[in-house]
Protein backbone atom coordinates (compact mmCIF):
# COMPACT_ATOMS: atom_id res chain seq x y z
CA UNK A 1 0.00 0.00 0.00
CA UNK A 2 2.75 2.22 0.68
CA UNK A 3 4.06 2.17 -2.57
CA UNK A 4 1.07 2.53 -4.29
CA UNK A 5 0.83 6.20 -1.87
CA UNK A 6 4.05 6.95 -3.14
CA UNK A 7 3.51 6.15 -6.70
CA UNK A 8 -0.11 8.17 -6.36
CA UNK A 9 2.22 11.15 -4.86
CA UNK A 10 4.78 11.21 -7.62
CA UNK A 11 1.95 10.97 -10.52
CA UNK A 12 0.04 14.21 -8.85
CA UNK A 13 3.57 16.35 -8.45
CA UNK A 14 4.11 15.03 -11.96
CA UNK A 15 0.94 16.51 -12.82
CA UNK A 16 1.50 19.88 -10.93
CA UNK A 17 4.93 20.08 -13.01
CA UNK A 18 3.60 19.23 -16.62
CA UNK A 19 0.88 22.10 -16.04
CA UNK A 20 3.16 24.77 -14.85
CA UNK A 21 5.67 23.69 -17.52
CA UNK A 22 2.96 23.45 -20.50
CA UNK A 23 1.58 26.62 -19.10
CA UNK A 24 4.72 28.24 -18.92
CA UNK A 25 5.32 27.67 -22.52
CA UNK A 26 2.07 28.13 -23.84
CA UNK A 27 1.70 31.66 -22.35
CA UNK A 28 5.43 33.05 -22.78
CA UNK A 29 6.55 31.05 -25.94
CA UNK A 30 3.60 30.13 -27.89
CA UNK A 31 5.59 29.82 -30.74
CA UNK A 32 7.44 27.42 -29.34
CA UNK A 33 4.51 24.95 -28.42
CA UNK A 34 4.28 22.83 -31.11
CA UNK A 35 8.25 21.40 -31.31
CA UNK A 36 8.11 21.49 -27.27
CA UNK A 37 5.26 19.76 -27.32
CA UNK A 38 6.49 17.36 -30.17
CA UNK A 39 9.78 16.71 -27.80
CA UNK A 40 8.09 16.32 -24.24
CA UNK A 41 5.59 13.93 -25.28
CA UNK A 42 8.52 11.32 -25.88
CA UNK A 43 8.04 10.85 -22.31
CA UNK A 44 4.43 9.57 -22.81
CA UNK A 45 5.85 7.40 -25.61
CA UNK A 46 8.14 5.63 -23.51
CA UNK A 47 5.72 4.77 -21.24
CA UNK A 48 2.97 3.77 -23.49
CA UNK A 49 5.64 1.62 -25.79
CA UNK A 50 6.64 -0.29 -22.24
CA UNK A 51 2.82 -0.98 -21.33
CA UNK A 52 2.49 -2.56 -24.73
CA UNK A 53 5.36 -4.36 -24.36
CA UNK A 54 3.52 -6.34 -22.09
CA UNK A 55 0.62 -6.96 -23.40
CA UNK A 56 0.59 -9.97 -25.31
CA UNK A 57 2.37 -12.19 -22.67
CA UNK A 58 0.25 -11.23 -19.80
CA UNK A 59 -3.21 -11.75 -21.80
CA UNK A 60 -1.62 -15.13 -23.26
CA UNK A 61 -0.47 -16.19 -19.79
CA UNK A 62 -3.43 -15.22 -17.62
CA UNK A 63 -6.02 -16.99 -20.03
CA UNK A 64 -3.94 -19.90 -20.16
CA UNK A 65 -3.46 -20.53 -16.77
CA UNK A 66 -7.30 -19.03 -15.85
CA UNK A 67 -9.01 -21.62 -18.37
CA UNK A 68 -6.56 -24.81 -17.66
CA UNK A 69 -7.66 -24.21 -13.81
CA UNK A 70 -11.06 -24.25 -14.78
CA UNK A 71 -11.65 -27.95 -14.68
CA UNK A 72 -12.55 -27.70 -10.84
CA UNK A 73 -16.10 -26.20 -13.20
CA UNK A 74 -16.54 -30.19 -13.70
CA UNK A 75 -16.34 -31.42 -10.35
CA UNK A 76 -18.79 -28.80 -8.83
CA UNK A 77 -20.88 -29.20 -11.70
CA UNK A 78 -24.21 -26.97 -11.53
CA UNK A 79 -22.56 -24.25 -9.08
CA UNK A 80 -19.72 -23.73 -11.58
CA UNK A 81 -22.51 -23.10 -14.40
CA UNK A 82 -24.52 -20.93 -12.49
CA UNK A 83 -21.56 -18.85 -11.35
CA UNK A 84 -20.22 -18.62 -14.89
CA UNK A 85 -23.68 -17.37 -16.05
CA UNK A 86 -24.06 -14.64 -13.55
CA UNK A 87 -20.64 -13.48 -14.22
CA UNK A 88 -21.06 -13.55 -17.60
CA UNK A 89 -24.39 -11.25 -17.69
CA UNK A 90 -22.99 -8.81 -15.09
CA UNK A 91 -20.14 -8.47 -17.40
CA UNK A 92 -22.10 -7.59 -20.28
CA UNK A 93 -24.33 -5.76 -18.22
CA UNK A 94 -21.82 -3.56 -16.62
CA UNK A 95 -19.85 -2.83 -20.03
CA UNK A 96 -23.37 -1.53 -21.47
CA UNK A 97 -23.90 0.91 -18.98
CA UNK A 98 -20.66 2.35 -19.16
CA UNK A 99 -21.22 2.17 -22.91
CA UNK A 100 -24.49 3.82 -22.79
CA UNK A 101 -23.96 6.27 -20.56
CA UNK A 102 -20.72 7.95 -21.74
CA UNK A 103 -22.65 8.14 -24.99
CA UNK A 104 -25.33 9.83 -23.43
CA UNK A 105 -23.11 12.01 -21.13
CA UNK A 106 -20.64 12.57 -23.70
CA UNK A 107 -17.88 13.71 -21.30
CA UNK A 108 -14.91 14.27 -23.77
CA UNK A 109 -16.88 16.15 -26.47
CA UNK A 110 -16.33 19.06 -23.72
CA UNK A 111 -12.96 20.08 -25.68
CA UNK A 112 -11.33 18.21 -28.68
CA UNK A 113 -7.61 17.44 -28.87
CA UNK A 114 -5.69 16.94 -32.64
CA UNK A 115 -4.63 13.28 -33.55
CA UNK A 116 -1.04 13.09 -33.27
CA UNK A 117 -1.38 9.80 -34.67
CA UNK A 118 -2.06 10.10 -37.78
CA UNK A 119 -1.94 6.83 -38.59
CA UNK A 120 -3.99 5.35 -36.44
CA UNK A 121 -6.78 7.48 -37.52
CA UNK A 122 -5.92 6.33 -41.14
CA UNK A 123 -6.30 2.53 -40.28
CA UNK A 124 -10.01 3.53 -38.07
CA UNK A 125 -11.00 4.94 -41.49
CA UNK A 126 -10.02 1.73 -43.74
CA UNK A 127 -11.18 -0.52 -41.15
CA UNK A 128 -14.50 1.57 -40.69
CA UNK A 129 -15.01 1.41 -44.45
CA UNK A 130 -13.73 -1.51 -45.06
CA UNK A 131 -15.62 -4.00 -42.64
CA UNK A 132 -16.86 -7.37 -44.06
CA UNK A 133 -17.32 -11.24 -41.89
CA UNK A 134 -14.54 -11.96 -44.05
CA UNK A 135 -12.17 -9.26 -42.52
CA UNK A 136 -13.86 -9.77 -38.94
CA UNK A 137 -12.86 -13.65 -39.38
CA UNK A 138 -9.39 -13.18 -40.49
CA UNK A 139 -9.08 -10.66 -37.51
CA UNK A 140 -10.21 -12.81 -34.69
CA UNK A 141 -8.43 -16.17 -35.49
CA UNK A 142 -4.48 -15.77 -36.26
CA UNK A 143 -2.59 -17.38 -39.02
CA UNK A 144 0.68 -17.44 -37.08
CA UNK A 145 0.16 -16.95 -33.26
CA UNK A 146 3.96 -15.94 -33.67
CA UNK A 147 2.83 -13.04 -35.94
CA UNK A 148 -0.10 -12.44 -33.46
CA UNK A 149 2.40 -11.63 -30.40
CA UNK A 150 4.57 -9.85 -33.15
CA UNK A 151 1.69 -7.24 -33.95
CA UNK A 152 0.02 -7.30 -30.24
CA UNK A 153 -3.34 -8.54 -32.36
CA UNK A 154 -4.90 -9.58 -28.75
CA UNK A 155 -8.16 -10.94 -29.84
CA UNK A 156 -5.97 -13.60 -32.21
CA UNK A 157 -4.06 -14.51 -28.65
CA UNK A 158 -7.00 -14.41 -27.03
CA UNK A 159 -8.72 -17.15 -29.43
CA UNK A 160 -5.31 -19.15 -29.29
CA UNK A 161 -4.98 -18.42 -25.44
CA UNK A 162 -9.00 -20.11 -24.93
CA UNK A 163 -7.97 -23.46 -27.06
CA UNK A 164 -4.45 -23.82 -25.53
CA UNK A 165 -6.42 -23.53 -22.03
CA UNK A 166 -9.25 -25.88 -23.12
CA UNK A 167 -6.23 -28.60 -24.23
CA UNK A 168 -4.81 -28.68 -21.02
CA UNK A 169 -7.82 -28.79 -18.76
CA UNK A 170 -8.56 -31.71 -20.44
CA UNK A 171 -5.13 -33.40 -20.72
CA UNK A 172 -4.80 -34.71 -17.04
CA UNK A 173 -2.75 -33.55 -13.96
CA UNK A 174 0.16 -35.61 -14.95
CA UNK A 175 0.84 -34.02 -18.33
CA UNK A 176 -0.80 -30.84 -17.65
CA UNK A 177 0.17 -29.44 -14.40
CA UNK A 178 4.12 -28.53 -15.26
CA UNK A 179 3.04 -26.35 -17.92
CA UNK A 180 0.09 -24.30 -15.94
CA UNK A 181 2.64 -24.13 -12.80
CA UNK A 182 5.41 -22.98 -15.29
CA UNK A 183 3.05 -20.11 -16.88
CA UNK A 184 1.43 -19.56 -13.81
CA UNK A 185 5.12 -18.14 -13.02
CA UNK A 186 5.92 -16.49 -15.54
CA UNK A 187 2.27 -14.58 -15.38
CA UNK A 188 3.12 -13.30 -11.72
CA UNK A 189 6.39 -12.70 -13.08
CA UNK A 190 4.97 -10.12 -16.01
CA UNK A 191 2.66 -9.00 -13.48
CA UNK A 192 5.78 -8.19 -11.32
CA UNK A 193 6.91 -5.91 -14.12
CA UNK A 194 3.19 -4.32 -14.58
CA UNK A 195 4.52 -2.65 -11.12
CA UNK A 196 7.85 -1.42 -12.27
CA UNK A 197 6.52 -0.22 -15.55
CA UNK A 198 3.53 1.63 -13.70
CA UNK A 199 6.41 3.69 -11.94
CA UNK A 200 7.03 5.47 -15.07
CA UNK A 201 3.41 6.65 -15.27
CA UNK A 202 4.75 9.87 -13.76
CA UNK A 203 6.79 10.46 -16.52
CA UNK A 204 4.35 9.35 -19.20
CA UNK A 205 1.69 12.39 -17.06
CA UNK A 206 4.41 14.88 -16.93
CA UNK A 207 4.95 14.53 -20.83
CA UNK A 208 1.40 14.21 -21.88
CA UNK A 209 0.51 17.22 -19.84
CA UNK A 210 2.82 19.43 -20.61
CA UNK A 211 2.33 18.87 -24.19
CA UNK A 212 -0.92 19.10 -23.82
CA UNK A 213 -1.39 22.48 -21.87
CA UNK A 214 1.38 24.06 -23.97
CA UNK A 215 -0.60 23.84 -27.40
CA UNK A 216 -4.22 23.53 -25.77
CA UNK A 217 -4.14 26.07 -22.88
CA UNK A 218 -5.69 25.20 -19.45
CA UNK A 219 -9.42 24.95 -20.91
CA UNK A 220 -8.35 20.90 -20.68
CA UNK A 221 -9.04 20.94 -16.65
CA UNK A 222 -12.74 21.28 -17.54
CA UNK A 223 -12.10 17.72 -18.33
CA UNK A 224 -10.91 16.03 -15.24
CA UNK A 225 -14.10 17.43 -13.69
CA UNK A 226 -16.60 16.46 -16.19
CA UNK A 227 -15.02 13.04 -16.24
CA UNK A 228 -15.12 12.27 -12.26
CA UNK A 229 -18.47 13.51 -12.34
CA UNK A 230 -19.70 11.64 -15.00
CA UNK A 231 -18.05 8.38 -14.46
CA UNK A 232 -19.19 8.37 -10.58
CA UNK A 233 -22.62 8.55 -11.81
CA UNK A 234 -22.55 5.95 -13.99
CA UNK A 235 -21.34 4.07 -11.14
CA UNK A 236 -24.09 4.52 -9.00
CA UNK A 237 -26.50 3.19 -12.17
CA UNK A 238 -24.29 0.14 -12.08
CA UNK A 239 -24.65 -0.57 -8.03
CA UNK A 240 -28.64 0.14 -8.54
CA UNK A 241 -28.73 -1.85 -11.28
CA UNK A 242 -26.98 -4.69 -9.01
CA UNK A 243 -28.89 -4.12 -5.60
CA UNK A 244 -32.21 -4.18 -7.54
CA UNK A 245 -31.01 -7.73 -8.68
CA UNK A 246 -29.50 -8.81 -5.83
CA UNK A 247 -32.53 -7.71 -3.72
CA UNK A 248 -35.12 -9.79 -6.39
CA UNK A 249 -33.13 -12.52 -5.27
CA UNK A 250 -32.23 -12.64 -1.75
CA UNK A 251 -34.68 -10.45 -0.76
CA UNK A 252 -34.63 -8.16 2.95
CA UNK A 253 -31.26 -10.28 3.32
CA UNK A 254 -29.64 -7.99 1.32
CA UNK A 255 -29.46 -5.50 3.58
CA UNK A 256 -27.79 -7.67 6.31
CA UNK A 257 -25.31 -8.39 3.41
CA UNK A 258 -24.38 -4.93 2.74
CA UNK A 259 -23.82 -4.78 6.65
CA UNK A 260 -21.88 -7.88 6.66
CA UNK A 261 -19.34 -6.34 4.19
CA UNK A 262 -19.40 -2.72 4.68
CA UNK A 263 -15.78 -3.12 5.82
CA UNK A 264 -14.18 -4.59 2.48
CA UNK A 265 -16.72 -2.05 1.32
CA UNK A 266 -14.24 1.04 2.76
CA UNK A 267 -11.33 -1.12 2.60
CA UNK A 268 -11.68 -1.64 -0.98
CA UNK A 269 -12.43 1.83 -1.75
CA UNK A 270 -9.51 2.84 0.40
CA UNK A 271 -6.54 1.03 -0.68
CA UNK A 272 -8.18 0.93 -4.52
CA UNK A 273 -7.37 -3.16 -3.99
CA UNK A 274 -10.61 -5.45 -4.27
CA UNK A 275 -7.73 -8.64 -3.50
CA UNK A 276 -6.63 -6.71 -0.12
CA UNK A 277 -10.07 -7.58 1.59
CA UNK A 278 -10.14 -11.00 0.21
CA UNK A 279 -9.65 -12.63 3.15
CA UNK A 280 -12.05 -10.54 5.13
CA UNK A 281 -14.41 -10.84 2.44
CA UNK A 282 -14.47 -14.80 2.62
CA UNK A 283 -15.13 -14.60 6.74
CA UNK A 284 -18.05 -12.35 5.98
CA UNK A 285 -20.21 -14.39 3.52
CA UNK A 286 -19.35 -17.47 5.41
CA UNK A 287 -20.75 -15.37 8.65
CA UNK A 288 -23.88 -14.33 6.80
CA UNK A 289 -24.61 -17.65 5.56
CA UNK A 290 -23.28 -19.02 2.32
CA UNK A 291 -21.84 -22.60 2.79
CA UNK A 292 -18.05 -22.31 2.81
CA UNK A 293 -17.43 -24.60 -0.26
CA UNK A 294 -19.73 -22.29 -2.30
CA UNK A 295 -17.63 -19.20 -1.27
CA UNK A 296 -14.10 -20.78 -1.56
CA UNK A 297 -14.98 -21.51 -5.22
CA UNK A 298 -16.98 -18.84 -6.58
CA UNK A 299 -15.02 -15.71 -5.35
CA UNK A 300 -11.76 -16.64 -6.45
CA UNK A 301 -13.47 -17.13 -9.70
CA UNK A 302 -14.83 -14.16 -9.61
CA UNK A 303 -12.03 -12.09 -8.63
CA UNK A 304 -10.78 -13.10 -12.38
CA UNK A 305 -14.44 -13.48 -14.38
CA UNK A 306 -16.63 -10.63 -12.30
CA UNK A 307 -15.17 -7.00 -11.65
CA UNK A 308 -18.02 -5.67 -12.72
CA UNK A 309 -16.63 -1.69 -11.78
CA UNK A 310 -13.29 -2.56 -13.90
CA UNK A 311 -15.93 -3.87 -16.68
CA UNK A 312 -17.71 -0.46 -16.80
CA UNK A 313 -14.40 1.73 -16.41
CA UNK A 314 -13.36 -0.25 -19.84
CA UNK A 315 -16.06 0.87 -21.88
CA UNK A 316 -16.15 4.17 -20.52
CA UNK A 317 -12.67 5.25 -20.40
CA UNK A 318 -12.23 3.64 -23.65
CA UNK A 319 -15.05 5.69 -25.78
CA UNK A 320 -14.01 8.90 -23.90
CA UNK A 321 -10.61 8.95 -25.20
CA UNK A 322 -12.16 8.60 -28.55
CA UNK A 323 -14.33 11.58 -27.91
CA UNK A 324 -11.90 13.43 -26.78
CA UNK A 325 -9.34 13.02 -29.95
CA UNK A 326 -12.86 13.93 -31.72
CA UNK A 327 -13.02 10.40 -33.15
CA UNK A 328 -16.40 8.66 -34.28
CA UNK A 329 -17.57 5.64 -34.04
CA UNK A 330 -20.40 3.67 -35.26
CA UNK A 331 -22.60 1.67 -32.99
CA UNK A 332 -21.01 -1.70 -34.37
CA UNK A 333 -17.85 -0.73 -33.24
CA UNK A 334 -19.10 0.00 -30.20
CA UNK A 335 -20.42 -3.37 -30.25
CA UNK A 336 -17.68 -4.88 -31.03
CA UNK A 337 -15.47 -2.88 -28.45
CA UNK A 338 -17.62 -4.04 -25.84
CA UNK A 339 -17.18 -7.60 -26.88
CA UNK A 340 -13.59 -7.63 -27.17
CA UNK A 341 -13.46 -6.09 -23.90
CA UNK A 342 -15.42 -8.94 -22.88
CA UNK A 343 -12.54 -11.40 -23.56
CA UNK A 344 -9.29 -9.58 -23.27
CA UNK A 345 -10.10 -8.51 -19.28
CA UNK A 346 -10.11 -11.34 -18.09
CA UNK A 347 -8.01 -13.10 -15.48
CA UNK A 348 -5.70 -9.62 -14.54
CA UNK A 349 -7.42 -9.13 -11.84
CA UNK A 350 -5.79 -8.04 -8.10
CA UNK A 351 -3.24 -5.96 -10.26
CA UNK A 352 -3.63 -2.10 -9.55
CA UNK A 353 -4.37 -0.41 -12.49
CA UNK A 354 -4.61 -3.63 -14.74
CA UNK A 355 -7.35 -2.40 -16.56
CA UNK A 356 -5.68 0.29 -17.99
CA UNK A 357 -2.75 -2.22 -19.57
CA UNK A 358 -6.74 -3.54 -21.72
CA UNK A 359 -7.45 -0.09 -22.46
CA UNK A 360 -4.06 0.92 -24.24
CA UNK A 361 -4.81 -2.58 -26.26
CA UNK A 362 -8.11 -2.07 -27.06
CA UNK A 363 -7.55 1.99 -28.41
CA UNK A 364 -4.56 0.55 -30.45
CA UNK A 365 -6.68 -2.20 -32.08
CA UNK A 366 -9.45 0.06 -32.68
CA UNK A 367 -7.60 3.18 -34.22
CA UNK A 368 -7.83 5.06 -30.74
CA UNK A 369 -4.16 7.26 -30.24
CA UNK A 370 -3.37 5.12 -27.59
CA UNK A 371 -1.42 8.24 -25.81
CA UNK A 372 -4.72 9.44 -24.88
CA UNK A 373 -4.43 6.79 -21.68
CA UNK A 374 -1.77 9.30 -20.26
CA UNK A 375 -4.55 11.98 -20.05
CA UNK A 376 -6.49 10.26 -17.43
CA UNK A 377 -4.26 8.55 -15.24
CA UNK A 378 -3.85 11.54 -12.88
CA UNK A 379 -7.16 11.16 -11.68
CA UNK A 380 -7.39 7.21 -12.71
CA UNK A 381 -6.73 6.64 -8.51
CA UNK A 382 -10.27 7.89 -7.54
CA UNK A 383 -11.88 6.23 -10.85
CA UNK A 384 -9.64 3.03 -9.01
CA UNK A 385 -11.15 4.22 -5.50
CA UNK A 386 -14.76 3.33 -6.81
CA UNK A 387 -14.28 0.64 -9.33
CA UNK A 388 -12.61 -1.22 -6.82
CA UNK A 389 -15.32 -1.06 -4.25
CA UNK A 390 -17.78 -2.19 -6.87
CA UNK A 391 -16.00 -5.31 -7.78
CA UNK A 392 -16.20 -6.47 -4.21
CA UNK A 393 -19.67 -5.52 -4.20
CA UNK A 394 -20.06 -7.95 -7.07
CA UNK A 395 -18.38 -10.76 -5.96
CA UNK A 396 -20.79 -10.60 -2.94
CA UNK A 397 -23.96 -10.55 -4.37
CA UNK A 398 -23.01 -13.55 -7.01
CA UNK A 399 -21.81 -15.63 -4.12
CA UNK A 400 -24.52 -15.06 -2.29
CA UNK A 401 -27.04 -15.41 -5.12
CA UNK A 402 -25.88 -18.77 -6.30
CA UNK A 403 -25.95 -19.86 -2.42
CA UNK A 404 -29.46 -19.15 -2.32
CA UNK A 405 -29.90 -20.81 -5.68
CA UNK A 406 -28.42 -24.37 -4.39
CA UNK A 407 -30.43 -23.86 -1.18
CA UNK A 408 -27.23 -23.18 0.33
CA UNK A 409 -27.64 -19.83 2.19
CA UNK A 410 -28.44 -20.10 5.93
CA UNK A 411 -31.17 -17.85 6.81
CA UNK A 412 -29.75 -17.42 10.25
CA UNK A 413 -26.35 -16.68 8.89
CA UNK A 414 -23.83 -19.25 9.38
CA UNK A 415 -20.48 -20.16 11.47
CA UNK A 416 -17.09 -20.20 10.36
Amino acid sequence: MKGQNKLFTAIVIALILGVAIGGFVHIRYPESAEPFSKNIKLLGTVFIRLVQMIIAPLVFTTLVVGIAKMSDIKMIGRVGTKAMLWFISASLVSLFIGLVLVNWLEPGHVTTLPIQDAASAEELVKSSKGFSMEDFVKHIIPKSVFEAFATNEVLQIVVFSIMFGIALANLGDEYAQPVVKLFDIIAHGILKMVGYIMWFAPLGVLGAIAAVVATNGFEIFKVYAIYLRDFFFALAILWAVLLFVGYLIIGNRLFELLRRIKEPLLIAFSTTSSEAVFPKLVEELERFGCNNRVVSFILPLGYSFNLDGSMMYMTFASIFIAQIYGIEMSVGQQITMLLVLMLTSKGIAGVPRASLVIIVATCSMFGIPPEGIALILPIDHFCDMGRSMTNVLGNALATSAVSKWEGQLDNHGGDL
